[in-house]
């Protein structure tokens, strides 16, 4: 049975990045949760991890009823109800943690109708990630080809971005396909950092040098 995704949160005060000179109300709050997400999704484990993500779920709720109209708020509510399911952990939590991504891939789909190029359609990103870690059948909505779907309908929007790439590499080498997730994985390092995400940039980097060397290990890449 698949894992259910870990997509971490913190909210913690003393871990909030301080807020860019001259950001609007809107930017800087969005900033700062991207900024605990990456702290917490790189830097915390057990306990923390998930105390942080009940946290930042109430604050990222708020994001999204101050600004009703935008898909923004709704991405990242939906990322950090991922984290909190993931942090719950193992198959004891199972039904716990699915209603959470139920939720969360509504507002998704939410976002999507409201702009699907909001941050550069990681709106879809998100959805093909959900859907390719949620089980199938009758637990979740996982679904592999909807995942693959809403992957390269991501890579169309931002065909050099680090999270898209990442996750397409993923997808692939989690069907032991290899041949074709070494060249995203590789895409991912030799990105350039995101200025305004340096915790983000080095962690999903290290990811995708853990996940490139795992299929080379594996002998079952085709390249």
């Amino acid at each position: 049975m698949k894992h259910l995704l870990l997509i971490a949160a913190l909210a913690a005060p003393g871990l909030v990045a301080a807020a860019t000179s001259g950001e609007d109300a809107f930017t800087q709050e969005l900033r700062q949760i991207q900024h605990a997400w990456a702290q917490a999704n790189y830097e915390l484990e057990g306990d923390k991890k998930l105390d942080a993500f009940k946290s930042l779920m109430i604050r990222a709720q708020r994001f999204r009823q101050h600004y009703p109209g935008r898909a923004e708020p709704r991405i990242w509510e939906a990322i950090v109800r991922g984290g909190y399911a993931g942090a719950l952990g193992g198959l004891r939590a199972l039904f716990k943690a699915m209603p959470q991504m139920e939720k969360g891939r509504d507002l998704l789909l939410e976002a999507v109708e409201i702009d699907p190029r909001a941050l550069d359609g990681s709106a879809y990103t998100t959805l093909g990630v959900f859907y390719h870690k949620v089980p199938g059948g009758f637990i979740g909505y996982g679904d592999d080809d909807q995942a693959l779907e809403y992957l390269q309908k991501a890579l169309s929007i931002d065909p050099e971005g680090l999270g898209p790439n990442y996750f397409m590499g993923e997808y692939w080498a989690d069907k032991n396909r290899c041949d074709k997730a070494i060249p995203y994985l590789k895409k991912v390092l030799s990105a350039p950092d995101i200025p305004e995400r340096p915790v983000y940039s080095r962690g999903r980097k290290a990811e995708a040098r853990r996940k490139l060397q795992e299929c080379q290990q594996s002998g079952n890449d085709m390249l």
